[in-house]
């Protein structure tokens, strides 16, 4: 009874096994491995305390396979080296690989063989994104499935189970929990149902028992023992990029409120950097040409952020962010980029023109170049027609400016004005030449 309450818990088979339905439900994909015996190689990726090891524990106790448990980034080769003689000597043997994604290239190539002749059933168990974090030669030899965080009814019947157990839970004391206390767990904790029933058991062992002889649990008691008011993010889990990406879309949509939570997760977690970052990328994607002032004031928050750290960072870069949000946007810039160097990797780019290419050097005259090139300050409005695109590109357009802004407006009307001054004045060049060759 030394082991955590967590750990007693944890399912002997797939029909234990709470949440997780769209894996082990019914007619769902581990669930028909299980039953078919048929059990292939699998990644489980998801945030802390959701239930990774306790599916791995589940499919071991379906299949009497034996379970072995080996974190990849404590445990050495030579653990591994003794799961793979187990496998050899009595057949298939699961191995559960904690942090998957801390995999050493040698320990791989170890392991690589024996995932190849099924001796050993690989379940990898990591925080973080498998199609980021783990190398493809892991991935192409398993399955990727993501584990979900509970949700509250099924933290509820967790907990109801956990005080119920008298052989592995806490069934063997008189426990009453108070509905708010319940209700706080289940909450609070964000689908972490290990955090859950360690809070629990914290406070049954600390928490004498009463006139009745029953320890009863209040929210206050629950609270002290969970000290998890809210959820805060691994910087370097998967859930980083969840927070990550929900922070640009919510100043992308221009909600304010929803953009201020998650600039908070990322501080709460300390994770300044990442902000920062995230920041300058959006204020140039997102806002960009419809109001360049708001990049400079970005710039400038950044900046002193850097300066002063946190807590203290969090004052200019809520600023920033608000800024931001309430900011005509447009993507004009990112996609007039991305749109050039997709015409590049199709291979489109052609010769540049003799006139534009490099003249301060000796005999660049005998190879043509600089020659007939226009200096446009010696011409009224510092301007003159002149093709600058390679002539196979000569009439494409990348940048589409939207006009969501007044300044990104006059930058459209003035872009579109060169442009058919451009495209007039070589028209009636090229013209008058050919009849001068005609003549």
């Amino acid at each position: 009874m030394n082991k955590p309450l967590a750990y007693r818990m944890r399912p002997r088979s797939i029909d234990e096994v709470i949440g997780q339905q769209h894996l082990v439900g019914p007619g769902k994909i581990i669930r028909r491995m299980v039953t078919a015996k048929m059990l292939s190689s699998m990644i489980l990726y998801g945030p802390p305390g959701t239930g990774k090891t306790s599916i791995a524990s589940a499919i071991a106790g379906s299949t009497k396979y034996a379970l072995r448990t080996v974190n990849a980034a404590t445990d050495s080769k030579k653990d591994l080296e003794a799961v793979a003689a187990e496998a050899k000597l009595s057949g298939t043997v699961i191995l559960l690989l904690d942090e998957i994604h801390r995999l050493t290239k040698p320990k791989q190539d170890f392991l690589l063989p024996h995932l190849e002749n099924g001796r050993i059933i690989l379940i990898g168990a990591t925080t973080e994104n498998p199609y980021i974090a783990i190398s493809p030669a892991i991935r192409s030899r398993t399955q990727i499935f993501e584990v979900k965080p509970l949700n509250e009814a099924e933290i509820k019947l967790a907990i109801d189970r956990a005080l119920a157990d008298k052989e592995r839970g806490l069934g063997q004391s008189k426990i009453e929990l108070d509905p708010s206390a319940k209700n706080f767990l289940a909450q609070a904790t964000h689908g972490d149902l290990r955090s859950v029933l360690n809070a629990l058991e914290l406070a049954t062992k600390s928490t004498p028992t009463n006139q009745q002889g029953k320890i009863y649990l209040t929210l206050q008691i629950i609270e002290e023992c969970l000290q998890h008011k809210a959820l805060v993010q691994d910087k370097d889990g998967d859930a980083h990029y969840d927070v990550v990406s929900a922070f640009q879309k919510s100043i992308r949509g221009s909600d304010t409120d929803a953009a201020l939570h998650y600039l908070a997760r990322l501080l709460a977690a300390g994770d300044l950097i990442s902000a920062n970052r995230r920041l300058l990328t959006i204020a140039y994607e997102d806002i960009g040409l419809a109001n360049p002032s708001a990049a400079a004031h970005t710039v400038a928050a950044v900046t002193a952020a850097e300066k002063i750290g946190l807590p203290e960072a969090r004052i200019p870069l809520a600023a920033a962010v608000i800024e931001l949000c309430l900011s005509p946007k447009s993507n004009a810039a990112i996609s007039a980029i991305d749109q050039a160097l997709t015409e590049l990797k199709k291979g489109n780019y052609g010769e540049i023109p003799p006139y534009l290419k490099d003249a301060h050097y000796q005999g660049a005259k005998q190879l043509g170049h600089g020659l007939d090139y226009k200096y446009p300050h010696d011409f009224e409005h510092d301007w003159v027609a002149q093709q600058y695109l390679p002539s196979k590109l000569k009439n494409h357009s990348y940048f589409r400016p939207k006009g969501n802004s007044r300044y990104e407006l006059a930058l459209k009307e003035r872009y579109q004005r060169l442009k058919t001054s451009q495209q007039q004045q070589l028209a009636a060049l090229k013209s008058k030449i050919e009849k001068k060759d005609n003549s």
